[in-house]
């Protein structure tokens, strides 16, 4: 089974999942391409603020590529966006807490301080929440596909009573179908 083949590529999550992607892939992007207009040093550490963060010229390319990731996520759309989704924002909150542990010591290359952390906490949680959305959750509609996936049995039974119904004239809540 292709990762694909999950989610009809016409459901309406894979909106969601484009536009949490896109979104966030381009506010990286804008804050790297700041960071180029200002010609950070590659390495300086020396607490140069773009947007309100400290940022370097490694900082500005890190956040370029993984803002063009989550771009292209978006382009492909459906689970590739949700997934690319899921592993942004994982490992935005894992550099958050990385970063928690190194500022103000020679390992932080990044140039980070606690506004970048916070950003980082901040967006990783909003990029992973995009992604998740619709995936994990205890209260799905039976037309997820997700819910299809974890529930065959129940999923095959309902869908065998609406074909039922649909061959004598009823839906399974009862009312007419019209045939056209």
């Amino acid at each position: 089974m292709k990762l694909s083949d999950e989610l009809p590529t016409d459901h309406r999550l894979a909106t969601i999942y484009r536009i949490g992607a896109g979104l966030c892939g381009a506010i990286l992007v804008v804050f790297g391409s700041l960071g180029f207009a200002d010609q950070l040093s590659f390495f300086n550490t020396s607490g140069s603020q773009i947007a309100g963060l400290s940022s370097n010229g490694l900082l500005s390319l890190i956040s370029l590529l993984v803002g063009a990731l989550l771009i292209a996520g978006a382009a492909v759309g459906g689970n590739v966006a949700s997934t690319v989704n899921m592993t942004v924002g994982s490992l935005f909150l894992i550099s958050g807490f990385i970063h928690l542990f190194i500022l103000d010591r020679a390992a932080n290359i990044l140039d980070f301080s606690m506004p970048n952390v916070i950003f980082s906490f901040v967006m990783g949680l909003l990029i992973l929440t995009f992604g998740m959305y619709g995936r994990v959750t205890g209260g799905l509609p039976h037309d997820n596909p997700y819910w299809r996936r974890r529930h065959p049995e129940q999923a095959a039974r309902e869908a065998a009573a609406h074909s039922r119904a649909a061959a004598g004239g009823q839906l399974p809540d009862g009312s007419a179908q019209t045939l056209r």
